[in-house]
């Protein structure tokens, strides 16, 4: 079956639940983030209501939060555009989270009772599971969860409430390409690792680590790597005429050395 106009792809039929709207902003904010929702082009209310299985009430408060995000543009009588944004915008968030989230883990870490570990643990299992099944939407979900609660034991509401706004002004257009070769589960795995490190009270170790993974940012996870490799350059009439002259060179030299 093809896709038609703003038809997402990953995103799955969401269970009704008392606060519905929080949970389709959630769900929307992540197919933003993971460019299943692309810029430029227009979303409509009643559309992607029927997709999540909702009406089209509880998508367009949803929409109109996330316009005062700062993640749509709201476009009278027709739906919501999805707002562009600069490689020199995501390194500047993703500049900005480097500055806030490493440090902010390392004081956290001490502070996460072992009892919440196993629950943090299983969310890490789900990112990797999502992962693994190419479900980008539940992934960033899963992902901004595990992460927004590390950093709610630092007891800084604001800064949970920054990043969770920084978070949400990335674009990771390349984890589809990276779920589809089968790379994206390892990225997810670097979890496990934060995880580890947490349990064993290395505060450094888990701010150097956090560090590496948000790194993924501005490369694999933008798709600006892929973007960025050199295609192979076409010939030139330059390259050939070069050619052809060494060929008839090579022919010459061959007769020359029969007439002998």
């Amino acid at each position: 079956m093809t896709e038609g106009p703003g038809e997402l792809r990953n995103v799955v039929r969401l269970q009704r639940q008392p606060n519905i709207r929080e949970t389709v902003k959630q769900a929307l904010r992540s197919a933003i983030v993971s460019g299943e929702m692309r810029p430029g082009e227009v979303y409509s209310a009643p559309s992607l209501g029927e997709q999540f299985g909702v009406s089209a009430t509880p998508v367009r408060e949803a929409m109109l939060d996330l316009v005062r995000e700062g993640l749509v543009t709201p476009l009278n009588n027709r739906g919501f555009l999805v707002t562009e944004v600069s490689d020199r915008d995501l390194e500047e968030v993703a500049g900005i989270r480097l500055l806030l989230e490493p440090p902010a883990v390392e004081a956290a870490t001490p502070r996460i009772p072992d009892g919440e570990l196993a629950s943090l643990r299983i969310l890490a299992d789900e990112i990797v599971v999502h992962a693994e099944r190419g479900e980008l939407v539940e992934y960033l979900s899963k992902d901004s969860d595990l992460h927004l609660t590390i950093l709610r034991y630092t007891g800084n509401d604001r800064l949970v409430d920054l990043v969770a706004q920084l978070r949400s002004q990335t674009r990771l257009f390349g984890l589809s390409r990276l779920a589809a070769q089968g790379h994206l589960a390892d990225s997810a795995r670097e979890h496990h690792e934060i995880l580890a490190a947490i349990a064993a009270r290395d505060a450094a170790g888990a701010r150097e680590l956090v560090r590496g993974h948000i790194a993924h940012v501005t490369t694999d996870w933008s798709g600006r790597d892929a973007a960025a490799e050199p295609a192979a350059a076409e010939p030139t009439a330059t390259d050939a005429a070069a050619a052809d002259d060494a060929g008839a060179d090579a022919g010459a030299g061959a007769q020359r050395r029969g007439a002998r």
